[in-house]
């Protein structure tokens, strides 16, 4: 009895000397506040993610552009992509999962204290990173879907049915952004360092790729504004775009799950088989005895056999994806030499002024694609008839088009850009596909029209219709 009393009286003197109590419920291994770095390397990793899966519920530019086609389900390799809801997946990813990421460690880090000039240096270099990051997947999902949100996007209390901004004028305040992004960097400072899972935190890499993203927007505009697209192109340049392969944005994977290329998870960890090259390009690759197939896939009978594109395909009878790609330490490119250089010999032959020749830049592009994945012979190559600058096609769109959609393998966004922009290669739709051509862009997502069905429709009225033939503002031919 007496234990009792003193037990009882020791606890009323605990809740005596604290009045407030709620601290208890706590969890002080859960924190309310995330750090803007754990954000800013989440919003890294699915960006990457999402760019380079394979996944058909997530990512089909690759069957797009008919580099792969499928086995057993053929869906996405005829252009269905409504079955699986693919837009809803790759607008949710985007904003949800990246660009909702990125803004919030961007507000995280504004209220974090910098005292000196060191601190004060690396947290304007963190910010300008974050905004070219924020640019980029804009830059994805107007190159998807045309119109979007996004001078009302991402602040639902404020805007829960955001309304869609034009897609031209987004790509201008996009260069816009890019643009002081890239002067506001100071390579004296340094940034997010090992948070940042692309380059490290080094503030010169984010400069080059910001430049190099304003090169893209600008070539991708010059249908639509000479004038403008030229400027910016020439401004990009001068500042300071890709010069050689160590510049490349690229996640590095790590050898165990879940932290492996994508590929490797979609195509070998998953235990199935329902990918192979497709015959378009593996046959385009043949004709020119291009000696980068032996990295991009295996031999089959002696030779490099590709799938039927669109139609069922047993997979054991074609050549199958290299095993560089399958590789769960591969990396995952967002942008790379290799596709500026083809820029630059398109902005040549555009009339801009960014230096060398066509040829130059063209020849340059290969070398680095040959380089990349370690192919032998890129002078014989380049010495073809078929291949050679001078010779190889009737127009600088289709001897451009037609390289850059060889070189960006395993890029299919950007192999996909560049067939709008192009026209090149000709690429026919098959047979049984849910349409006559090559989708133009992802019609807006399901869950849009039913909860912000006003404004998608508006934005569907002004892009000419939601469909997946309408062409986006810049694909002008």
């Amino acid at each position: 009895m007496k234990k009792s009393i003193i037990l009882l009286g020791v606890f009323a003197l605990l809740i005596s000397c604290t009045a407030d109590i709620t601290g208890l419920n706590v969890n002080t291994k859960e924190p309310t506040k995330v750090p803007s770095a754990f954000l800013f390397s989440n919003a890294e990793k699915a960006m990457v993610d999402q760019m380079v899966s394979t996944s058909v519920n997530f990512n089909v530019f690759r069957l797009f552009t008919q580099q792969w086609t499928e086995t057993t389900y053929t869906d996405e390799s005829n252009y269905d992509v409504a079955t699986r809801t693919i837009p809803d997946n790759h607008w949710r990813v985007l904003y949800r999962d990246v660009l909702k990421d990125l803004v919030e460690s961007k507000k995280v880090l504004q209220s974090e204290p910098a005292a000196g000039a060191d601190e004060l240096g690396a947290k304007a270099n963190k910010e300008a990173i974050i905004d070219i990051l924020i640019a980029y997947n804009y830059s994805i999902l107007v190159d998807t879907f045309g119109n979007v949100p996004y001078s009302q996007a991402l602040d639902v209390e404020v805007n829960p049915t955001p309304s869609y901004d034009d897609a031209e004028t987004i790509y201008k305040d996009l260069i816009s952004k890019l643009t002081v992004a890239s002067s506001t960097l100071d390579a004296g400072y340094t940034s997010f360092e090992d948070a940042d899972i692309i380059y490290g935190g080094d503030a010169a890499s984010w400069k080059k790729f910001a430049n190099s993203l304003r090169l893209k927007l600008a070539i991708n505009m010059d249908d639509v504004d000479h004038t403008y697209a030229s400027a910016e192109a020439l401004a990009a340049v001068t500042d300071g775009v890709f010069t050689s392969a160590s510049d490349n944005a690229a996640l590095k994977y790590l050898s165990a799950q879940p932290n492996t290329n994508p590929i490797y998870v979609d195509v070998i960890a998953s235990g199935r088989n329902d990918f192979v090259p497709a015959d378009t390009f593996v046959n385009a690759m043949n004709a020119l005895n291009d000696p980068r197939r032996d990295s991009y896939f295996t031999q089959k009978s002696g030779g490099f056999i590709g799938g039927v594109n669109g139609s069922n395909n047993t997979f054991a009878n074609f050549s199958h994806i290299g095993p560089t790609l399958l590789d769960p330490t591969f990396e995952g490119l967002i942008m790379d030499y290799t596709e500026i250089e083809f820029l630059l010999a398109e902005a040549v032959e555009r009339g801009i002024a960014v230096g060398g020749t066509a040829e130059d830049h063209y020849n340059a592009g290969i070398t680095a694609s040959f380089a990349y994945w370690n192919a032998p012979g890129v002078a014989a190559y380049l010495a073809q008839p078929s291949v050679a600058y001078a010779t190889a096609g009737s127009s600088w769109k289709e001897k451009i088009g037609n390289q850059a959609w060889l070189a960006l393998y395993n890029r299919g966004f950007e192999s996909w850009t560049s067939y709008r922009r192009l026209d090149f290669p000709v690429l026919t739709a098959p047979s049984q596909a849910a349409l006559t051509e090559v989708p133009k862009r992802f019609t807006y997502p399901a869950n849009e029209e039913t909860l912000n069905g006003s404004n998608a429709s508006a934005a569907s009225a002004a892009i000419g219709g939601n469909t997946l033939t309408t062409k986006l503002f810049w694909d002008k031919f």
